[in-house]
C-alpha cells in the first residue's frame, strides 16, 4: 500500500541507537516562549524545513498501563531517529515523561516539559491524564496530538488538541456497525468499567448504535475500576442471558481476568474488544491461548505486508524484542504527521526554521495546517488521514483476530 509521507523516511532512514524510555534528556533549545521568533519565521526562500524541534511525550512508562506508554515512547523515538537521519538541517529532540496513568502526575510531567522548553506534545497516552493536561495546554497554547487518548473531553472546547486515534464515540459506533455487518453475534452482552471515562464513553455510543442497527443487547454489567479481580457475577449474567458475543470496551488487564474466568466456568462466547485490549498478548503471566479468537477493532494490524508496516514492526522487534501494539503505531504516525505538517507549512512559506519558535506561535501554525482543508497524511494506521476543527481524525477502522498467539487481519 502506498504510504506517501513515509516513503521519504524509508528512503533516507538508517538505524540509530534509541535513547531509554523515561525522562529522556535531549539537548535544550533556545527558551521557546521568550526568544524572538522574527528570524526563525522569516521565509528562507527555498521552502525547506530547518532547525531543531523540541517535542515532548507524556504517558505511563511505569505502572499498570506501561505496556501502552512504553510502546508509545519507543515508537516515537523510532520515528524521530528516522527523520533525524534524513538531513542534519532539521532535527527533533525528544523528551519522554512518565505519568504512571495518573492525572496529577501527568500535569507534573507537562510542567517538566515546559521547563525543558517543549514546543509541542505527543500525548497524553490515556484519557483521564490527557483531559487534565489538555486543559493546561489549552490555556498555555501548546499544541497536542494524542496517539491514543480517545475521550471526547480530551478535545472538547480545545482547538489546540487533536487525536490520532478514534474518539470514543467513533470506536463504539464502529464496533456495533462491524458486529452487525459481519453478523458476529445474535445476543450481545457488555461488560464495561463505569468508573472510567474511556470505557463508559465507548459503551454509550455502542449501545446507541446497536439499538439503531437492531442488535440485541441481553446483558449490561459494570465494574468500578481496573483493580477489579472478580468478574464471576458479570459472566454468569451474560451466560444465563444466552449471550454469544461479549463486547469489552475496556483495557487489557481486566480483560485478561475475564478471559481466564470465562474459561474456568466453561463459557466460550466471542469476545470483541477495542484498542484498549491491544497489548494483552504481552501481558506478563497471561496464558495467551485464552485470547485465541478474540476480535479487536483497530486501525493497525502488525502483520500487514505493506513496506511501511514491515519496516516499523521489524525495527521495533529488533530493538525491543516484541511486536508493537496499536498505541505504538499511533505514536509513530503522530511524529510523522507533525513532520508532514511542518514541511507543508515550510513549503508554503518559502522555508521555516523551527529553532526557538515559541510554543504558542507553533500552536497556531499547526492548527492552521491541520484544519486548512487540504492536509492529508498516509500512515501506518490509516490512508489519507484528515482532521476536523474538533480535533477528530477521519480514517477507516480494521478488524483483527488473535490466532496462534498473534494478531491477524480480518479484512
Amino acid at each position: 500500500m502506498k504510504k506517501k509521507v513515509l516513503s521519504l523516511l524509508l528512503a533516507g532512514a538508517m538505524a540509530l541507537s534509541l535513547c531509554a524510555c523515561g525522562s529522556s534528556e535531549a539537548p535544550a533549545s533556545t527558551p521557546a516562549d521568550t526568544a524572538s521568533t522574527e528570524a526563525a519565521t522569516a521565509p528562507a526562500g527555498d521552502g525547506k524545513l530547518t532547525g531543531t524541534l523540541n517535542m515532548g511525550v507524556i504517558g505511563p512508562l511505569t505502572g499498570a498501563a506501561a505496556i501502552y506508554g512504553t510502546c508509545v515512547a519507543n515508537s516515537a523515538q523510532i520515528a524521530v531517529d528516522e527523520i533525524n537521519a534524513i538531513s542534519s538541517d532539521f532535527q527533533i529532540a525528544l523528551n519522554s515523561q512518565d505519568d504512571e496513568h495518573d492525572a496529577e502526575k501527568s500535569v507534573n510531567a507537562y510542567h517538566n516539559l515546559m521547563d525543558w522548553n517543549v514546543q509541542m506534545i505527543v500525548g497524553c497516552v490515556t484519557t483521564t491524564p490527557c483531559i487534565a493536561v489538555s486543559a493546561e495546554a489549552n490555556s498555555d497554547r501548546v499544541f497536542m496530538l494524542t496517539p491514543s487518548a480517545s475521550g471526547t473531553a480530551v478535545t472538547e472546547g480545545k482547538d489546540n488538541v487533536f487525536q490520532l486515534c478514534f474518539s470514543d464515540p467513533n470506536q463504539g459506533s464502529a464496533s456495533a456497525q462491524y458486529i452487525s455487518d459481519k453478523q458476529m453475534g445474535t445476543k450481545i452482552a457488555v461488560i464495561y468499567n463505569n468508573g472510567d471515562a474511556y470505557s463508559t464513553g465507548i459503551y454509550q455510543t455502542f449501545a446507541a448504535k446497536a439499538a439503531e442497527l437492531g442488535l440485541e443487547i441481553v446483558s449490561t454489567t459494570t465494574f468500578p475500576d481496573d483493580n477489579a479481580t472478580d468478574f464471576s457475577v458479570q459472566l454468569k449474567e451474560a451466560k444465563d442471558a444466552g449471550a454469544d458475543l461479549i463486547f469489552l470496551p475496556i483495557y487489557y488487564t481486566p480483560a485478561s481476568l475475564i478471559l481466564q474466568q470465562a474459561s474456568t466456568m466453561g463459557y466460550a462466547p466471542t469476545f470483541f474488544g477495542v484498542d484498549g485490549m491491544d497489548g494483552i498478548l504481552t501481558l506478563e503471566g497471561f496464558d495467551t491461548s485464552l485470547a485465541e479468537g478474540v476480535i479487536l477493532l483497530t486501525p493497525f494490524v502488525a502483520d500487514a505486508k505493506d513496506d511501511a508496516t514491515v519496516n516499523f514492526v521489524s525495527k521495533y522487534q529488533a530493538q525491543y524484542g516484541e511486536i508493537p501494539n496499536q498505541f505504538g503505531a499511533d505514536a509513530y504516525d503522530c511524529v510523522n504527521v507533525i513532520y508532514a505538517a511542518l514541511q507543508k507549512y515550510a513549503a508554503a512559506n518559502g522555508g521555516f526554521d523551527v529553532t526557538g519558535v515559541s510554543y504558542s506561535e507553533l500552536c497556531e501554525i499547526l492548527i492552521s495546517v491541520f484544519t486548512g482543508g487540504d492536509f492529508s497524511v498516509d500512515g501506518l494506521t490509516g490512508d489519507a488521514m484528515t482532521w476536523n476543527a474538533a480535533g477528530e481524525v477521519n480514517k477507516a477502522p480494521k478488524g483483527m483476530i488473535i490466532k496462534d498467539g498473534a494478531y491477524v487481519s480480518l479484512d
